[in-house]
């Protein structure tokens, strides 16, 4: 499982993550809801190891995030960053492979060639693997590098878990490929995997998500199973906008009515 412990975030004298603890369990899609500037995306970089200069404690398993090296951090956690930017041409299978980096010194192996072949496979990918990466779409790069994230932890772990962070990666990406995405990551999760997402559509997240963590203003407002949390006054408190619940007829779910007027 991963952990946070009281974990506080200062830019200056502003505060932008205060005494937020979570747990996030494996085998759960986890996501993480807020309004623009309430921290979703810093406490997601500091509980990745992409941000160290925090007061608080993260946990992967029994280990403090401190005591792991970053390369072999890198092994079995990967991270998915808004709009990951390349300005050299690369191919797009030469874009999937960047994520075996952290398993080979010089040059890939048998083993790394077979896993992009199969992730690309996943993501249909397979067209595109020798176009120049560039001259894809952003949707098209959205899938790449959806691709290279999952190369990178493919391999169930013999010991521990499997870490895969999503930070708004819907971007750009259409109705079709947003449910694809949303589906691949939550079998993906089903093994031996630890998935927290940051994400901005409620009603999506409803759809895919075991647990919903709500930020407002660097605080954990709150979390737990949809059903279970999700009212108007949440919404009203979280987003300020007037909100009805109601049961999704489809699914048995709650969908969010936004009140117009």
């Amino acid at each position: 499982m991963l952990k946070t412990e009281r974990i506080y975030y200062s830019i200056g004298k502003k505060l932008i993550l205060g005494d937020i603890s979570a747990d996030f369990q494996p085998g759960e899609f986890n996501m993480i809801l807020g309004p623009n500037g309430s921290g979703k995306s810093t406490f997601l970089k500091i509980f990745s190891g992409e941000l160290s200069n925090n007061d608080g404690t993260v946990f992967y398993g029994d280990k403090k995030i401190a005591t792991i090296k970053k390369e072999e951090l890198a092994k079995f956690r990967a991270v998915m960053s808004q709009q990951p930017e390349l300005s050299f041409p690369l191919t797009v299978d030469e874009v999937v492979m960047m994520g075996r980096y952290p398993h080979f010194n010089f040059n890939p192996n048998r083993k790394d060639e077979a896993i992009c072949d199969e992730v690309m496979e996943r993501m249909n990918l397979q067209l595109f693997r020798n176009r120049n990466y560039l001259t894809l779409s952003g949707g098209e790069k959205q899938r790449v590098q959806f691709a290279r994230v999952l190369a990178q932890i493919w391999e169930k772990p013999v010991n521990g878990y499997r870490y895969l962070f999503l930070d708004e990666p819907l971007a750009s990406l259409d109705i079709k490929y947003q449910q694809e995405f949303l589906q691949i990551a939550r079998e993906f999760a089903k093994t031996e995997t630890v998935l927290v997402a940051v994400l901005h559509d409620i009603n999506l997240a409803i759809q895919y998500a075991d647990k919903l963590y709500l930020l407002k203003e660097g605080g954990l407002v709150a979390h737990g199973k949809p059903n279970d949390i999700l009212t108007s006054e949440l919404i009203k408190k979280v987003f300020d906008v007037d909100a009805t619940i109601i049961n999704n007829p489809l699914t048995n779910e709650p969908l969010v009515v936004y009140n117009n007027g």
